[in-house]
Protein backbone atom coordinates (compact mmCIF):
# COMPACT_ATOMS: atom_id res chain seq x y z
CA UNK A 1 0.00 0.00 0.00
CA UNK A 2 0.95 3.44 -1.26
CA UNK A 3 1.54 5.81 1.72
CA UNK A 4 0.59 9.18 1.62
CA UNK A 5 3.48 11.79 1.42
CA UNK A 6 1.73 14.01 3.29
CA UNK A 7 2.59 11.05 6.14
CA UNK A 8 6.32 10.89 5.91
CA UNK A 9 7.90 10.42 9.20
CA UNK A 10 11.40 11.75 9.75
CA UNK A 11 14.40 9.84 10.12
CA UNK A 12 15.14 10.12 13.55
CA UNK A 13 11.37 8.47 14.23
CA UNK A 14 12.27 5.73 11.59
CA UNK A 15 15.26 5.16 13.06
CA UNK A 16 13.74 5.09 16.48
CA UNK A 17 11.12 2.38 15.39
CA UNK A 18 14.40 0.37 13.88
CA UNK A 19 16.06 0.68 17.66
CA UNK A 20 12.83 -0.42 19.67
CA UNK A 21 12.23 -3.33 17.64
CA UNK A 22 15.88 -4.46 17.56
CA UNK A 23 16.53 -3.88 21.04
CA UNK A 24 14.00 -5.24 22.09
CA UNK A 25 13.55 -8.52 19.69
CA UNK A 26 17.18 -9.49 20.68
CA UNK A 27 17.89 -10.04 24.43
CA UNK A 28 21.49 -10.18 25.62
CA UNK A 29 23.25 -13.21 24.20
CA UNK A 30 26.48 -14.50 22.98
CA UNK A 31 28.08 -13.83 20.02
CA UNK A 32 31.56 -15.53 18.17
CA UNK A 33 33.06 -14.10 16.25
CA UNK A 34 37.03 -12.60 15.01
CA UNK A 35 38.18 -9.25 16.21
CA UNK A 36 39.23 -7.01 13.51
CA UNK A 37 39.99 -3.36 13.70
CA UNK A 38 40.85 -2.78 17.15
CA UNK A 39 40.76 0.82 18.25
CA UNK A 40 42.11 1.89 22.02
CA UNK A 41 41.64 5.92 22.35
CA UNK A 42 42.69 7.73 25.21
CA UNK A 43 38.91 7.68 27.07
CA UNK A 44 39.53 3.81 27.76
CA UNK A 45 36.64 2.76 25.60
CA UNK A 46 37.27 -0.30 23.27
CA UNK A 47 36.00 -0.13 19.39
CA UNK A 48 36.14 -3.26 16.88
CA UNK A 49 34.66 -4.80 14.24
CA UNK A 50 33.58 -8.24 14.74
CA UNK A 51 33.78 -10.80 11.85
CA UNK A 52 32.25 -14.23 10.66
CA UNK A 53 30.80 -16.06 7.35
CA UNK A 54 31.13 -12.87 5.16
CA UNK A 55 29.35 -10.92 8.03
CA UNK A 56 30.56 -8.09 10.77
CA UNK A 57 29.26 -6.01 13.39
CA UNK A 58 30.83 -3.43 14.84
CA UNK A 59 31.37 -3.52 18.62
CA UNK A 60 31.99 -1.10 21.47
CA UNK A 61 33.62 -1.65 25.44
CA UNK A 62 33.00 0.91 27.71
CA UNK A 63 35.66 1.79 29.94
CA UNK A 64 34.63 0.17 33.04
CA UNK A 65 34.37 -3.40 31.33
CA UNK A 66 37.86 -3.11 29.77
CA UNK A 67 39.49 -2.29 32.74
CA UNK A 68 37.69 -5.81 34.13
CA UNK A 69 39.40 -7.60 31.58
CA UNK A 70 41.99 -10.33 32.54
CA UNK A 71 43.81 -10.85 29.39
CA UNK A 72 45.08 -8.91 26.52
CA UNK A 73 42.59 -8.86 23.38
CA UNK A 74 44.25 -8.10 20.34
CA UNK A 75 43.44 -8.29 16.34
CA UNK A 76 42.88 -11.67 14.98
CA UNK A 77 42.10 -13.63 17.93
CA UNK A 78 38.71 -15.55 18.10
CA UNK A 79 36.42 -14.41 20.72
CA UNK A 80 32.48 -15.20 22.30
CA UNK A 81 31.38 -11.82 23.24
CA UNK A 82 27.80 -11.40 25.31
CA UNK A 83 26.15 -7.89 25.52
CA UNK A 84 23.38 -6.11 23.74
CA UNK A 85 22.44 -5.28 19.96
CA UNK A 86 21.68 -1.53 20.10
CA UNK A 87 20.92 1.25 17.13
CA UNK A 88 23.22 3.83 17.23
CA UNK A 89 21.01 6.57 15.64
CA UNK A 90 24.04 9.46 15.18
CA UNK A 91 25.06 7.14 12.22
CA UNK A 92 21.77 4.60 11.87
CA UNK A 93 24.04 1.47 12.37
CA UNK A 94 23.41 -1.23 14.78
CA UNK A 95 26.61 -2.10 17.03
CA UNK A 96 27.17 -4.59 20.07
CA UNK A 97 27.73 -3.32 23.17
CA UNK A 98 29.87 -5.72 24.98
CA UNK A 99 29.66 -6.64 28.88
CA UNK A 100 31.95 -9.72 29.07
CA UNK A 101 34.51 -11.24 26.54
CA UNK A 102 36.08 -14.54 26.58
CA UNK A 103 38.20 -16.07 24.17
CA UNK A 104 37.04 -19.01 21.88
CA UNK A 105 38.97 -22.36 22.89
CA UNK A 106 40.72 -21.38 26.41
CA UNK A 107 38.64 -19.42 29.22
CA UNK A 108 39.78 -15.54 29.75
CA UNK A 109 41.20 -16.13 33.31
CA UNK A 110 43.46 -19.00 32.34
CA UNK A 111 44.51 -17.00 28.85
CA UNK A 112 45.39 -14.41 31.08
CA UNK A 113 47.27 -16.38 33.64
CA UNK A 114 49.28 -17.66 30.72
CA UNK A 115 49.84 -14.51 29.51
CA UNK A 116 51.11 -12.64 32.62
CA UNK A 117 53.73 -16.19 32.99
CA UNK A 118 54.69 -15.94 30.04
CA UNK A 119 55.85 -12.03 30.55
CA UNK A 120 57.13 -12.85 34.14
CA UNK A 121 59.20 -15.85 32.79
CA UNK A 122 60.81 -13.57 30.61
CA UNK A 123 61.62 -11.52 33.16
CA UNK A 124 63.27 -14.23 35.34
CA UNK A 125 61.40 -13.84 38.19
CA UNK A 126 60.68 -18.12 38.22
CA UNK A 127 64.50 -18.26 37.83
CA UNK A 128 65.72 -20.92 40.48
CA UNK A 129 68.93 -19.15 40.78
CA UNK A 130 66.44 -16.35 42.88
CA UNK A 131 65.15 -18.85 45.46
CA UNK A 132 66.37 -18.03 48.97
CA UNK A 133 66.81 -20.90 51.28
CA UNK A 134 64.04 -21.23 54.26
CA UNK A 135 65.63 -20.62 57.82
CA UNK A 136 65.47 -24.48 59.39
CA UNK A 137 64.44 -22.79 62.93
CA UNK A 138 62.22 -19.58 62.57
CA UNK A 139 61.67 -17.75 65.48
CA UNK A 140 59.02 -15.31 64.12
CA UNK A 141 56.68 -16.18 61.07
CA UNK A 142 54.34 -14.17 59.46
CA UNK A 143 51.37 -15.42 58.25
CA UNK A 144 49.12 -13.19 55.36
CA UNK A 145 45.53 -14.56 54.98
CA UNK A 146 42.40 -13.96 56.28
CA UNK A 147 41.92 -13.94 59.62
CA UNK A 148 38.51 -15.71 60.09
CA UNK A 149 39.63 -18.41 56.68
CA UNK A 150 40.25 -21.97 56.78
CA UNK A 151 43.67 -21.69 56.14
CA UNK A 152 44.64 -20.04 59.11
CA UNK A 153 43.23 -22.42 61.59
CA UNK A 154 44.63 -25.18 59.93
CA UNK A 155 48.35 -23.51 59.92
CA UNK A 156 48.00 -23.03 63.40
CA UNK A 157 46.67 -26.25 64.70
CA UNK A 158 49.78 -27.75 62.36
CA UNK A 159 51.80 -25.56 63.77
CA UNK A 160 51.23 -26.21 66.89
CA UNK A 161 51.45 -29.81 66.68
CA UNK A 162 54.76 -29.57 64.96
CA UNK A 163 57.23 -27.04 67.24
CA UNK A 164 55.52 -24.35 69.88
CA UNK A 165 59.22 -22.12 70.18
CA UNK A 166 57.93 -20.15 67.21
CA UNK A 167 55.97 -16.50 67.31
CA UNK A 168 53.24 -16.77 64.48
CA UNK A 169 52.31 -13.38 63.29
CA UNK A 170 48.47 -12.96 61.54
CA UNK A 171 48.96 -10.29 59.10
CA UNK A 172 44.93 -10.01 57.88
CA UNK A 173 44.17 -9.66 54.37
CA UNK A 174 40.86 -10.30 51.60
CA UNK A 175 41.90 -13.35 49.56
CA UNK A 176 39.26 -13.20 47.18
CA UNK A 177 36.70 -10.72 45.46
CA UNK A 178 36.97 -7.34 44.73
CA UNK A 179 40.08 -5.58 46.83
CA UNK A 180 41.95 -8.68 47.64
CA UNK A 181 44.73 -7.68 45.39
CA UNK A 182 45.50 -4.01 46.68
CA UNK A 183 44.76 -5.74 50.33
CA UNK A 184 47.46 -8.76 49.68
CA UNK A 185 49.95 -6.09 48.63
CA UNK A 186 49.45 -3.75 51.58
CA UNK A 187 49.26 -6.91 53.98
CA UNK A 188 53.09 -8.15 52.13
CA UNK A 189 54.74 -4.44 52.67
CA UNK A 190 53.30 -4.10 56.02
CA UNK A 191 55.14 -7.61 56.49
CA UNK A 192 58.35 -5.74 55.69
CA UNK A 193 57.98 -3.15 58.77
CA UNK A 194 57.24 -5.68 61.60
CA UNK A 195 59.86 -5.26 64.18
CA UNK A 196 61.53 -7.48 65.34
CA UNK A 197 61.51 -8.80 61.36
CA UNK A 198 59.91 -11.44 60.59
CA UNK A 199 62.05 -14.60 59.70
CA UNK A 200 59.46 -16.25 57.81
CA UNK A 201 56.47 -15.19 55.58
CA UNK A 202 53.73 -17.45 54.68
CA UNK A 203 51.42 -15.83 51.66
CA UNK A 204 48.21 -18.37 52.27
CA UNK A 205 44.35 -19.48 51.77
CA UNK A 206 42.14 -22.92 51.73
CA UNK A 207 41.32 -24.18 48.19
CA UNK A 208 38.50 -22.74 45.71
CA UNK A 209 38.13 -22.48 41.83
CA UNK A 210 40.37 -20.26 39.49
CA UNK A 211 37.79 -17.32 40.02
CA UNK A 212 38.14 -17.69 43.60
CA UNK A 213 42.31 -17.50 43.81
CA UNK A 214 42.52 -15.64 41.31
CA UNK A 215 43.70 -12.61 43.20
CA UNK A 216 47.00 -14.62 43.71
CA UNK A 217 47.84 -14.34 39.52
CA UNK A 218 47.49 -10.36 39.92
CA UNK A 219 50.60 -8.91 38.82
CA UNK A 220 51.25 -6.47 41.57
CA UNK A 221 50.80 -9.76 44.00
CA UNK A 222 52.77 -11.44 42.06
CA UNK A 223 55.76 -9.21 41.95
CA UNK A 224 54.78 -8.43 46.01
CA UNK A 225 55.66 -11.59 46.56
CA UNK A 226 59.23 -11.38 44.27
CA UNK A 227 60.26 -8.32 45.73
CA UNK A 228 59.55 -9.45 49.57
CA UNK A 229 63.01 -8.83 51.54
CA UNK A 230 61.64 -11.71 53.61
CA UNK A 231 62.03 -15.34 52.26
CA UNK A 232 58.41 -16.49 51.30
CA UNK A 233 56.09 -19.70 51.43
CA UNK A 234 53.01 -19.70 49.37
CA UNK A 235 50.51 -21.92 50.55
CA UNK A 236 47.52 -21.13 48.33
CA UNK A 237 44.24 -23.33 47.58
CA UNK A 238 45.02 -27.71 47.47
CA UNK A 239 47.65 -29.79 45.51
CA UNK A 240 46.17 -29.22 42.50
CA UNK A 241 45.76 -25.38 42.54
CA UNK A 242 49.00 -23.61 40.94
CA UNK A 243 48.96 -19.98 41.36
CA UNK A 244 51.72 -17.45 39.98
CA UNK A 245 52.40 -16.69 43.60
CA UNK A 246 53.51 -20.43 43.60
CA UNK A 247 55.70 -20.02 40.77
CA UNK A 248 57.47 -16.70 42.56
CA UNK A 249 58.00 -17.26 46.00
CA UNK A 250 61.01 -18.94 47.46
CA UNK A 251 58.80 -22.48 48.46
CA UNK A 252 55.78 -23.30 46.93
CA UNK A 253 53.94 -25.34 49.86
CA UNK A 254 50.72 -27.52 48.53
CA UNK A 255 48.37 -26.54 51.46
CA UNK A 256 48.48 -24.11 54.58
CA UNK A 257 48.65 -27.33 56.66
CA UNK A 258 51.87 -28.22 54.31
CA UNK A 259 53.85 -24.92 54.94
CA UNK A 260 53.58 -25.56 58.52
CA UNK A 261 55.46 -28.62 58.01
CA UNK A 262 57.91 -27.20 55.80
CA UNK A 263 58.70 -24.00 57.93
CA UNK A 264 58.84 -25.50 61.55
CA UNK A 265 60.87 -28.63 62.73
CA UNK A 266 59.34 -31.70 64.44
CA UNK A 267 59.35 -31.14 67.82
CA UNK A 268 60.15 -34.93 68.41
CA UNK A 269 62.69 -34.61 65.71
CA UNK A 270 63.79 -31.52 67.13
CA UNK A 271 64.33 -32.86 70.61
CA UNK A 272 65.80 -36.35 69.49
CA UNK A 273 68.49 -34.48 67.41
CA UNK A 274 69.42 -31.97 70.73
CA UNK A 275 69.64 -35.49 72.55
CA UNK A 276 71.92 -36.73 70.12
CA UNK A 277 74.10 -33.41 69.75
CA UNK A 278 74.14 -33.35 73.89
CA UNK A 279 75.91 -36.60 73.92
CA UNK A 280 77.91 -36.14 71.37
CA UNK A 281 79.33 -32.76 73.07
CA UNK A 282 79.69 -35.08 76.42
CA UNK A 283 81.56 -37.62 74.59
CA UNK A 284 83.84 -34.67 72.81
CA UNK A 285 84.06 -33.28 76.57
CA UNK A 286 85.19 -35.84 78.17
CA UNK A 287 87.80 -37.49 75.28
CA UNK A 288 89.96 -33.75 75.56
CA UNK A 289 89.42 -33.59 79.57
CA UNK A 290 91.39 -37.00 79.28
CA UNK A 291 93.89 -35.70 76.81
CA UNK A 292 94.89 -33.18 78.79
CA UNK A 293 94.64 -35.07 82.26
CA UNK A 294 97.43 -37.24 79.57
CA UNK A 295 99.51 -33.99 79.02
CA UNK A 296 99.18 -33.22 83.15
CA UNK A 297 100.84 -36.24 83.93
CA UNK A 298 103.47 -35.72 81.24
CA UNK A 299 104.13 -32.31 82.95
CA UNK A 300 104.25 -33.57 86.19
CA UNK A 301 107.17 -35.40 85.71
CA UNK A 302 109.53 -33.17 84.25
CA UNK A 303 112.27 -31.98 86.42
CA UNK A 304 111.25 -28.84 86.12
CA UNK A 305 108.02 -29.01 87.77
CA UNK A 306 109.75 -31.72 90.32
CA UNK A 307 112.86 -29.94 91.30
CA UNK A 308 112.97 -26.24 90.35
CA UNK A 309 115.49 -25.65 92.66
CA UNK A 310 117.97 -27.94 91.26
CA UNK A 311 117.56 -26.86 87.84
CA UNK A 312 118.26 -23.10 89.27
CA UNK A 313 121.19 -24.01 91.51
CA UNK A 314 122.75 -25.54 88.67
CA UNK A 315 122.29 -22.55 86.43
CA UNK A 316 124.05 -20.50 89.27
CA UNK A 317 127.02 -22.77 89.13
CA UNK A 318 127.02 -22.78 84.83
CA UNK A 319 127.13 -18.86 85.59
CA UNK A 320 129.67 -18.67 87.86
CA UNK A 321 131.86 -20.88 85.79
CA UNK A 322 131.26 -19.06 82.89
CA UNK A 323 131.96 -15.43 84.64
CA UNK A 324 135.47 -17.10 85.81
CA UNK A 325 136.16 -18.54 82.25
CA UNK A 326 135.55 -15.06 80.89
CA UNK A 327 137.98 -12.69 83.20
CA UNK A 328 139.98 -15.75 82.25
CA UNK A 329 140.22 -14.91 79.16
CA UNK A 330 139.77 -11.11 79.41
CA UNK A 331 142.92 -10.83 81.41
CA UNK A 332 144.36 -13.44 78.44
CA UNK A 333 143.20 -10.84 75.45
CA UNK A 334 144.97 -7.81 77.60
CA UNK A 335 148.44 -9.43 78.35
CA UNK A 336 148.72 -10.23 74.64
CA UNK A 337 147.57 -7.09 74.00
CA UNK A 338 150.30 -4.98 76.13
CA UNK A 339 153.15 -7.06 74.05
CA UNK A 340 152.06 -5.79 71.15
CA UNK A 341 151.66 -2.16 71.74
CA UNK A 342 155.62 -2.30 73.86
CA UNK A 343 156.78 -3.95 70.26
CA UNK A 344 154.43 -1.51 68.29
CA UNK A 345 155.96 1.35 70.52
CA UNK A 346 159.77 -0.03 69.56
CA UNK A 347 159.52 -0.10 66.17
CA UNK A 348 157.61 3.73 66.02
CA UNK A 349 160.97 5.00 68.56
CA UNK A 350 163.48 3.80 65.91
CA UNK A 351 161.91 5.27 62.96
CA UNK A 352 161.09 8.13 64.98
CA UNK A 353 163.45 11.67 63.81
CA UNK A 354 163.64 12.79 66.74
CA UNK A 355 166.16 9.81 67.83
CA UNK A 356 168.29 10.50 64.91
CA UNK A 357 168.34 13.92 66.37
CA UNK A 358 169.88 12.21 69.86
CA UNK A 359 172.33 10.91 67.66
CA UNK A 360 174.05 14.51 66.92
CA UNK A 361 171.94 15.14 63.89
CA UNK A 362 169.85 18.17 63.25
CA UNK A 363 167.32 19.03 60.76
CA UNK A 364 166.83 22.87 59.30
CA UNK A 365 163.32 24.19 58.23
CA UNK A 366 162.55 26.63 55.85
CA UNK A 367 160.12 29.88 55.87
CA UNK A 368 157.67 27.23 54.48
CA UNK A 369 157.69 25.15 57.66
CA UNK A 370 159.51 22.15 55.46
CA UNK A 371 162.61 20.60 55.83
CA UNK A 372 166.04 22.44 53.75
CA UNK A 373 167.56 19.80 51.46
CA UNK A 374 168.87 22.15 48.74
CA UNK A 375 170.41 25.48 49.25
CA UNK A 376 169.01 26.85 46.32
CA UNK A 377 165.68 26.36 47.94
CA UNK A 378 166.16 29.76 50.27
CA UNK A 379 166.81 33.42 49.26
CA UNK A 380 168.85 35.64 50.94
CA UNK A 381 167.16 37.45 54.41
CA UNK A 382 165.10 34.29 54.59
CA UNK A 383 164.76 32.89 58.49
CA UNK A 384 165.22 29.13 58.82
CA UNK A 385 165.15 27.22 61.96
CA UNK A 386 167.60 24.65 62.77
CA UNK A 387 166.32 21.74 65.33
CA UNK A 388 168.47 20.06 67.37
CA UNK A 389 167.76 17.09 70.36
CA UNK A 390 167.46 19.99 72.26
CA UNK A 391 166.55 23.07 71.81
CA UNK A 392 166.02 25.08 68.23
CA UNK A 393 168.41 28.05 66.45
CA UNK A 394 166.69 30.41 64.69
CA UNK A 395 169.13 31.91 61.90
CA UNK A 396 169.14 34.50 58.55
CA UNK A 397 170.67 33.72 55.72
CA UNK A 398 173.22 36.19 54.42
Amino acid sequence: MNQDPRQAISVAELTGHIKAVVEQTFPSLWISGELSDLVRPRSGHLYFTLKGDGAQIRGVMWKSTAARMKHEIEDGQAVLCFGDVEVYGPRGTYQLVVRKMEPQGVGALQLAFQQLQAKLQLEGLFSADRKRPIPTLPRRIGIVTSPSGAAVRDFLKAASNRYRGAEIVVIPSLVQGEGASRSLVQAIAAAQRLMPALDVLVVSRGGGSLEDLWCFNEEPVVRAVAESAIPTISAVGHEIDVTLCDLVADLRALTPTDAATRVLPDSRSHDSAIKGLRQRLDHSARQSIARRQVAVDSLRQRPILRKPMEIVQMRWRMLDEYDARSRRAVMANLSTARGGVAEWAAALAALSPLAVLARGYSVTLGPDGQAVTDAQQLSRGDQIETKLNRGTITSTVL
